[in-house]
């Protein structure tokens, strides 16, 4: 035993924003043991479509790949429409997305946008059977930021990733600051990458199902409880459980996810 932990492999679906760049960055950056001929990007784009790919990686080995969403779950969604057993074949599904269980009274969530634009999608992969789902909904995702601090570290990095980084996040904090007066950003796909690969930064959790709701002005993804762990007060679609992240070590995974970006990992 060398106490390295064990190489885990990621699909990552993805729509590419600032969020989805830094997260992929992450990804790539962490070493793990992994040899540094067995980082290179892959050399080929494949001619199956998004869907038709998920589902020959599902197949040719089941149990073998993590599958790691970043935007609305469209390509997920038609591959279930061929396969609808298909998440049963990947050893873990991490979804960035859904809103968590019902948020206490008098309190609001951000929009989640990779349920809002496209809910279909969203309701077939949170009801499909599967091994292990977990949400990492915009409940948690919107308690851990970077900031000016956070940013300025990754200037004074020095290294082509973390000054890439730094360029990009720039830009997003200055979208976010109309909504809180201040330059910060939440963490949110960077924070479900992390997740997927080491879950021991959830602290808190809640399992149940989950069904997709719409309000008139938001449509989401919900584990059917209230805030204090109580049913939903009306019937509910029958759903296999998830685990929805409710608090995670914020502190842990800040400093990981800053260093690995600062490349010096």
């Amino acid at each position: 035993m060398n106490g390295r932990r064990p190489v885990r492999e990621v699909i990552v679906d993805t729509d590419c924003g600032i969020d989805d760049a830094l997260a992929l960055l992450y990804l790539a950056g962490r070493s793990d043991g992994v040899p540094a001929a067995d980082k290179a990007g892959p050399a080929v784009l494949s001619e199956l479509s998004s869907a038709e790919q998920l589902i020959d990686w599902g197949r040719s080995a089941p149990g073998r790949y993590d599958l790691l969403t970043l935007g609305p779950m469209t390509n997920v969604g038609l591959a279930l429409q061929a396969d609808p057993l298909l998440l049963n074949q990947f050893r873990q599904v991490t979804i960035m997305g859904g809103s968590g269980p019902f948020p206490p009274v008098g309190t609001s969530l951000m929009i989640d946008a990779n349920v809002q634009n496209d809910g279909e999608a969203a309701s077939r992969t949170f009801s499909a059977p599967c091994r292990r789902r977990v949400m990492v909904g915009v409940n948690v995702t919107k308690t851990v930021v970077t900031d000016e601090v956070a940013i300025a570290r990754l200037h004074a990095s020095g290294s082509p990733r973390g000054q890439f980084a730094a360029a990009i996040l720039e830009s997003y904090i200055d979208f976010y600051r109309l909504a809180w007066g201040r330059r910060i950003s939440p963490v949110h796909d960077g924070l479900a990458a992390a997740l997927s690969v080491q879950p021991e930064w959830i602290t808190t959790s809640m399992t149940g199902p989950v069904n997709i709701t719409n309000d008139g002005f938001a449509t989401r993804a919900h584990v059917m409880r209230t805030a204090e762990g109580q049913p939903v007060a009306w019937e509910i679609e029958p759903a296999p459980d998830s685990i929805a992240v409710t608090e995670v070590d914020a502190q842990s995974f800040l400093e990981h996810f800053l260093t690995v970006l600062e490349g010096q990992t």
